[in-house]
């Protein structure tokens, strides 16, 4: 029985058999990681010029920019250089840190989003105490136990993987290293535990994610004695963006991870791994930027000033 150790490379899913439509696949996943880099590198640089935004919100929203960046970063460019190449090939190691690097950002930004659900129920429920409980050093704490339960989680996973041997060859039905193909290919009872944490996994995930719908459970009943109009609509443009993408990502990632072996197929686990790593950080600069007045002004005098810049560079260069 080998150990995963002494495999030398693994094969990833090929997106496609045609060399037209690898580079199809290739120019589309260019466009998206590039706009994702530009969107999030915006909110990354608008958060740290603007003193406007030196608020908990705009600090949580820089972490959940540097998760998206990190989740787009660790899977894309492999697919992209694969598909470029017409490649499939994965080096151990490559697979190894790929996945730690993805359980990584995917669960940082998982709670992240979590700690901004409290940061909106404070804001809108308990807008008296929201300086007390969100301060400075609070939203630092926070943060940081989102950061540091992504990294023990990913480390826990990644060990508890790559310490299985592995006997069913070396092909993983996935575009990137993730953890059910590579449990897949492994011959040894082992695995068990690595599934038990899963599933543990899967229970504190839905844990987040019951605390995320009843705190906006509980933001739309104190909304909704608003008696300003475009206060309700202000408040519910704030929530139902979130709720929306925080329930896309926890039901793909719950289905992806924990769906019966008689309905797996490659298209629709390459659906789904789509749904949960690319797209979400390619929309979320979207969904909050549009929908927080003070990122908007801050992002249009950058740009106005970078511009104009740019205008006075070429006009004195003349």
């Amino acid at each position: 029985m080998p150990n995963s150790s002494s495999m030398p490379q693994f094969l990833l899913l090929a997106f496609a058999d045609r060399g037209e439509l690898l580079l199809l696949h290739f120019w589309l996943f260019l466009a998206i990681s590039l706009a994702a880099l530009l969107a999030n590198g915006l909110i990354l640089s608008a958060v740290a010029c603007d003193h406007h935004l030196h608020t908990p919100m705009g600090f949580f929203l820089l972490n959940l920019s540097l998760t998206d960046l990190g989740c787009i970063c660790t899977t894309v460019p492999k697919a992209m250089h694969n598909s470029l190449r017409n490649t499939t090939t994965i080096s151990y190691m490559g697979c190894a840190a790929q996945l730690f690097f993805f359980v990584f950002f995917i669960s940082s930004e998982y709670f992240l989003l979590a700690v901004m659900c409290y940061d909106r129920y404070v804001a809108i429920c308990k807008p008296l105490h929201y300086g007390t409980l969100l301060g400075s050093r609070a939203c630092a704490h926070m943060a940081a136990a989102a950061w540091a339960t992504g990294f023990l989680n990913s480390l826990l996973h990644t060990a508890n993987t790559f310490s299985l041997p592995l006997c069913q060859g070396n092909a993983l039905g996935q575009f990137f290293c993730e953890i059910p193909h590579i449990l897949k290919l492994s011959c040894s009872q082992s695995y068990v535990r690595e599934l038990g944490f899963m599933v543990f996994n899967a229970c504190l995930g839905f844990g987040c994610f019951v605390f995320i719908v009843f705190s906006d459970m509980q933001i739309f009943r104190a909304v909704l004695r608003i008696p300003s109009q475009q206060g309700r609509h202000k408040a519910f443009s704030m929530c139902l963006p979130h709720l929306a993408v925080v329930s896309l990502f926890i039901s793909t990632v719950v289905f992806a991870y924990l769906k019966p072996p008689s309905i797996s197929s490659p298209s629709l686990d390459l659906a789904l791994s789509v749904l949960y790593s690319v797209i979400p950080p390619a929309l979320n600069p979207l969904i909050y930027s549009l929908r927080n007045q003070k990122l908007k002004d801050a992002l249009r005098k950058m740009m106005t000033g970078c511009f104009s810049g740019a205008i006075k560079c070429l006009f004195s260069g003349a």
